[in-house]
C-alpha cells in the first residue's frame, strides 16, 4: 500500500491534498451546531445534481410533453417518485440550509476580514442559486411555474429602452414557450451545475487559505505553539468529519420524514397549482413564487408610488453618512450628485422599475457586508445590544417580508412589505452608525467554549 501511494503520489497530490485539507487543516476547536450548515450545503448540492441526473434520464424539455413526463416518472418509472420528491424538497432545503449558513456568518462575523472575498463568493453561489431554482421551476410545466416564470421574466421589461427586447431575447418567444423551456432545461441541467460546482470549488479553497472563523471570532493562526500549530486549532479530520456525519444524520431523517409524509408541506414545498399542466387561458389566483424568493418578491411588490418619497428618505440619509466618510471633496461632490440622479429618477421613471432596482439592490446590501460592518470584534458575543436589536429586528423582518410574499395583496399587506422594506434597507445604511457606536465587550485571547 505504502509502495502503492508512492506511486500516485508521484503523479498527483493526493496525500498532500489530503493533508492540506483535512487531516491538517486545523479548525477552531469550538464550533457550535450553526458551522453544520456548510457541510450540510455541500450535501444538498451533491443531492440535487445526483438526483436531477436520474430525473433528466426520463423528462422531455418539450412544451407538449414536459408536464406528461414528470407524470410518468411520478406514476410509471421505478422509484421515479421518490428522485422527484428528494428534488422538489431538496431545493428547498438547500435554501433552508443555505439561509442559516448565512445567518451564522453575520451572527459571528464571518463576513468580516481577512474573509471578504470568501464572503463576496458565497453571495455568487447565492445568485446562482437562485437563478438554477428559478429555472428548475418551470421544468413541471405546471400552471404555477408557468405564470410564475411569465411574470418574473416581464420583470425585465420595466428596465427602460431595453427592456422589452431582454425580455424577448431572454423568453426566446413573445411568451413563455417551448423556446423558454429549452433553454431554461440547459441552463439548468448543464451551465449553472457546471458554475455552482466550480464556485463552490473556489469558495472551499478561499475558506482553506484564511481558515475557519469561530464563535469567538479570534483568529487562531495568531497564537501558534512552537511546532507551528494553532493551539486552538484540532485537525478537521477526523474530529469535525465525525460530528459532521451526526449532523448529516439527524438533518436528513427530518428531510426524510418530509419527503416521505408531506412533500408538498402544506403547499409551501410544491404548490397545489401546480399539480395541473400549464393553462395560456388560466391564470391563478394568487401568482407567487416559491417560499425563499418571497422576501425578495415581497420588496418588489411594495414599491409603488406611495413608497418612493420615503426611499428618497433613505437615498438622503445614506448620502448624508456618506459624505461624512469620505474626506475628499471630489468624492463628495461624486456622491452628491449620484443622489440627485437617483432621487430625480425616482419620480421620473415608474415604480415598477424602481421594484426590479431594489429586489436586486437587497442582494447586493447583503454582498457589501464587509464593507458596511465597522465595530471592532466579530462576533455577537461580544457586541453591545445596538448590533444585537438591529440583527433580530432584521431576521423578524425577513421572515415577515417572506410570509407576506406568499399572501394576496391587499392595502393593510402592502403598507406591511413597505414599512419592512424600509427597515430592511435601513438595516444596511445605518450599519456604518450603529456598528461605530455600539459598546463591545474584551475579546479574549484563546478560544472560549
Amino acid at each position: 500500500m505504502e509502495k502503492f501511494m508512492q506511486w500516485i503520489d508521484e503523479r498527483y497530490p493526493l496525500t498532500e491534498t489530503y493533508n492540506e485539507h483535512l487531516a491538517k487543516y486545523y479548525a477552531p476547536k469550538n464550533f457550535n451546531w450553526m458551522y453544520y450548515f456548510g457541510s450540510l450545503a455541500l450535501l444538498m448540492l451533491v443531492v440535487q445534481i445526483v438526483t436531477g441526473i436520474f430525473l433528466t434520464m426520463h423528462y422531455k424539455p418539450d412544451a407538449r410533453l414536459a408536464f406528461e413526463s414528470v407524470e410518468y416518472i411520478m406514476r410509471d418509472v421505478p422509484w421515479g417518485w421518490l428522485m422527484r420528491y428528494l428534488h422538489a424538497v431538496g431545493a428547498s432545503f438547500f435554501f433552508i440550509v443555505v439561509y442559516l449558513h448565512m445567518l451564522r456568518g453575520m451572527l459571528y462575523g464571518s463576513h468580516r476580514s481577512p474573509r471578504e472575498l470568501l464572503w463576496l463568493v458565497g453571495m455568487v453561489i447565492f445568485l446562482c442559486l437562485m437563478a438554477e431554482a428559478f429555472m428548475g421551476y418551470l421544468l413541471p410545466w405546471g400552471n404555477m411555474s408557468y405564470w410564475g416564470a411569465q411574470v418574473i421574466i416581464s420583470l425585465f421589461g420595466a428596465i427602460p429602452y431595453v427592456g422589452d427586447g431582454l425580455t424577448e431575447w431572454i423568453r426566446g418567444d413573445f411568451v413563455v414557450a417551448d423556446a423558454t423551456l429549452n433553454r431554461f432545461f440547459a441552463l439548468h441541467v448543464i451551465a449553472l451545475p457546471l458554475v455552482l460546482a466550480g464556485l463552490v470549488f473556489v469558495h472551499l479553497i478561499a475558506l482553506h487559505k484564511v481558515g475557519s472563523n469561530n464563535p469567538d471570532g479570534i483568529e487562531i493562526k495568531k497564537n501558534k505553539g512552537p511546532d507551528g500549530i494553532p493551539v486552538d486549532g484540532i485537525p478537521f479530520h477526523p474530529y469535525y468529519t465525525v460530528k459532521d456525519l451526526v449532523g448529516v444524520s439527524v438533518f436528513l431523517m427530518i428531510y426524510f420524514a418530509v419527503v416521505f409524509f408531506m412533500p408538498e408541506f402544506f403547499g409551501w414545498f410544491l404548490e397545489h397549482d401546480n399539480f395541473t399542466p400549464a393553462n395560456l387561458l388560466q391564470t391563478p389566483t394568487e401568482i407567487k413564487p416559491l417560499w425563499y424568493f418571497t422576501p425578495f418578491y415581497s420588496i418588489l411588490r411594495a414599491t409603488t408610488n406611495t413608497l418612493l418619497p420615503y426611499l428618497a428618505g433613505v437615498a438622503l440619509v445614506t448620502m448624508v453618512l456618506a459624505v461624512m466618510a469620505v474626506k475628499n471633496l471630489i468624492g463628495r461632490a461624486l456622491i452628491v450628485g449620484a443622489t440627485v440622479v437617483f432621487i430625480a429618477g425616482l419620480f421620473t421613471l415608474e415604480a415598477k422599475f424602481w421594484g426590479v432596482v431594489l429586489m436586486g439592490l437587497s442582494i447586493v446590501l447583503l454582498a457589501l457586508l464587509p464593507w458596511l460592518d465597522r465595530s471592532p470584534v466579530k462576533s455577537i458575543r461580544y457586541r453591545g445590544w445596538m448590533y444585537k436589536t438591529a440583527i433580530t429586528v432584521f431576521c423578524i423582518n425577513f421572515l415577515l417580508l417572506g410570509w407576506l410574499g406568499t399572501q394576496g395583496v391587499d392595502e393593510t399587506k402592502t403598507l406591511l412589505a413597505q414599512v419592512g422594506t424600509i427597515i430592511y434597507l435601513l438595516f444596511f445604511v445605518l450599519m456604518p452608525v450603529y456598528t461605530s457606536l455600539d459598546k463591545t465587550r474584551p475579546v479574549p485571547e484563546r478560544l472560549t467554549k
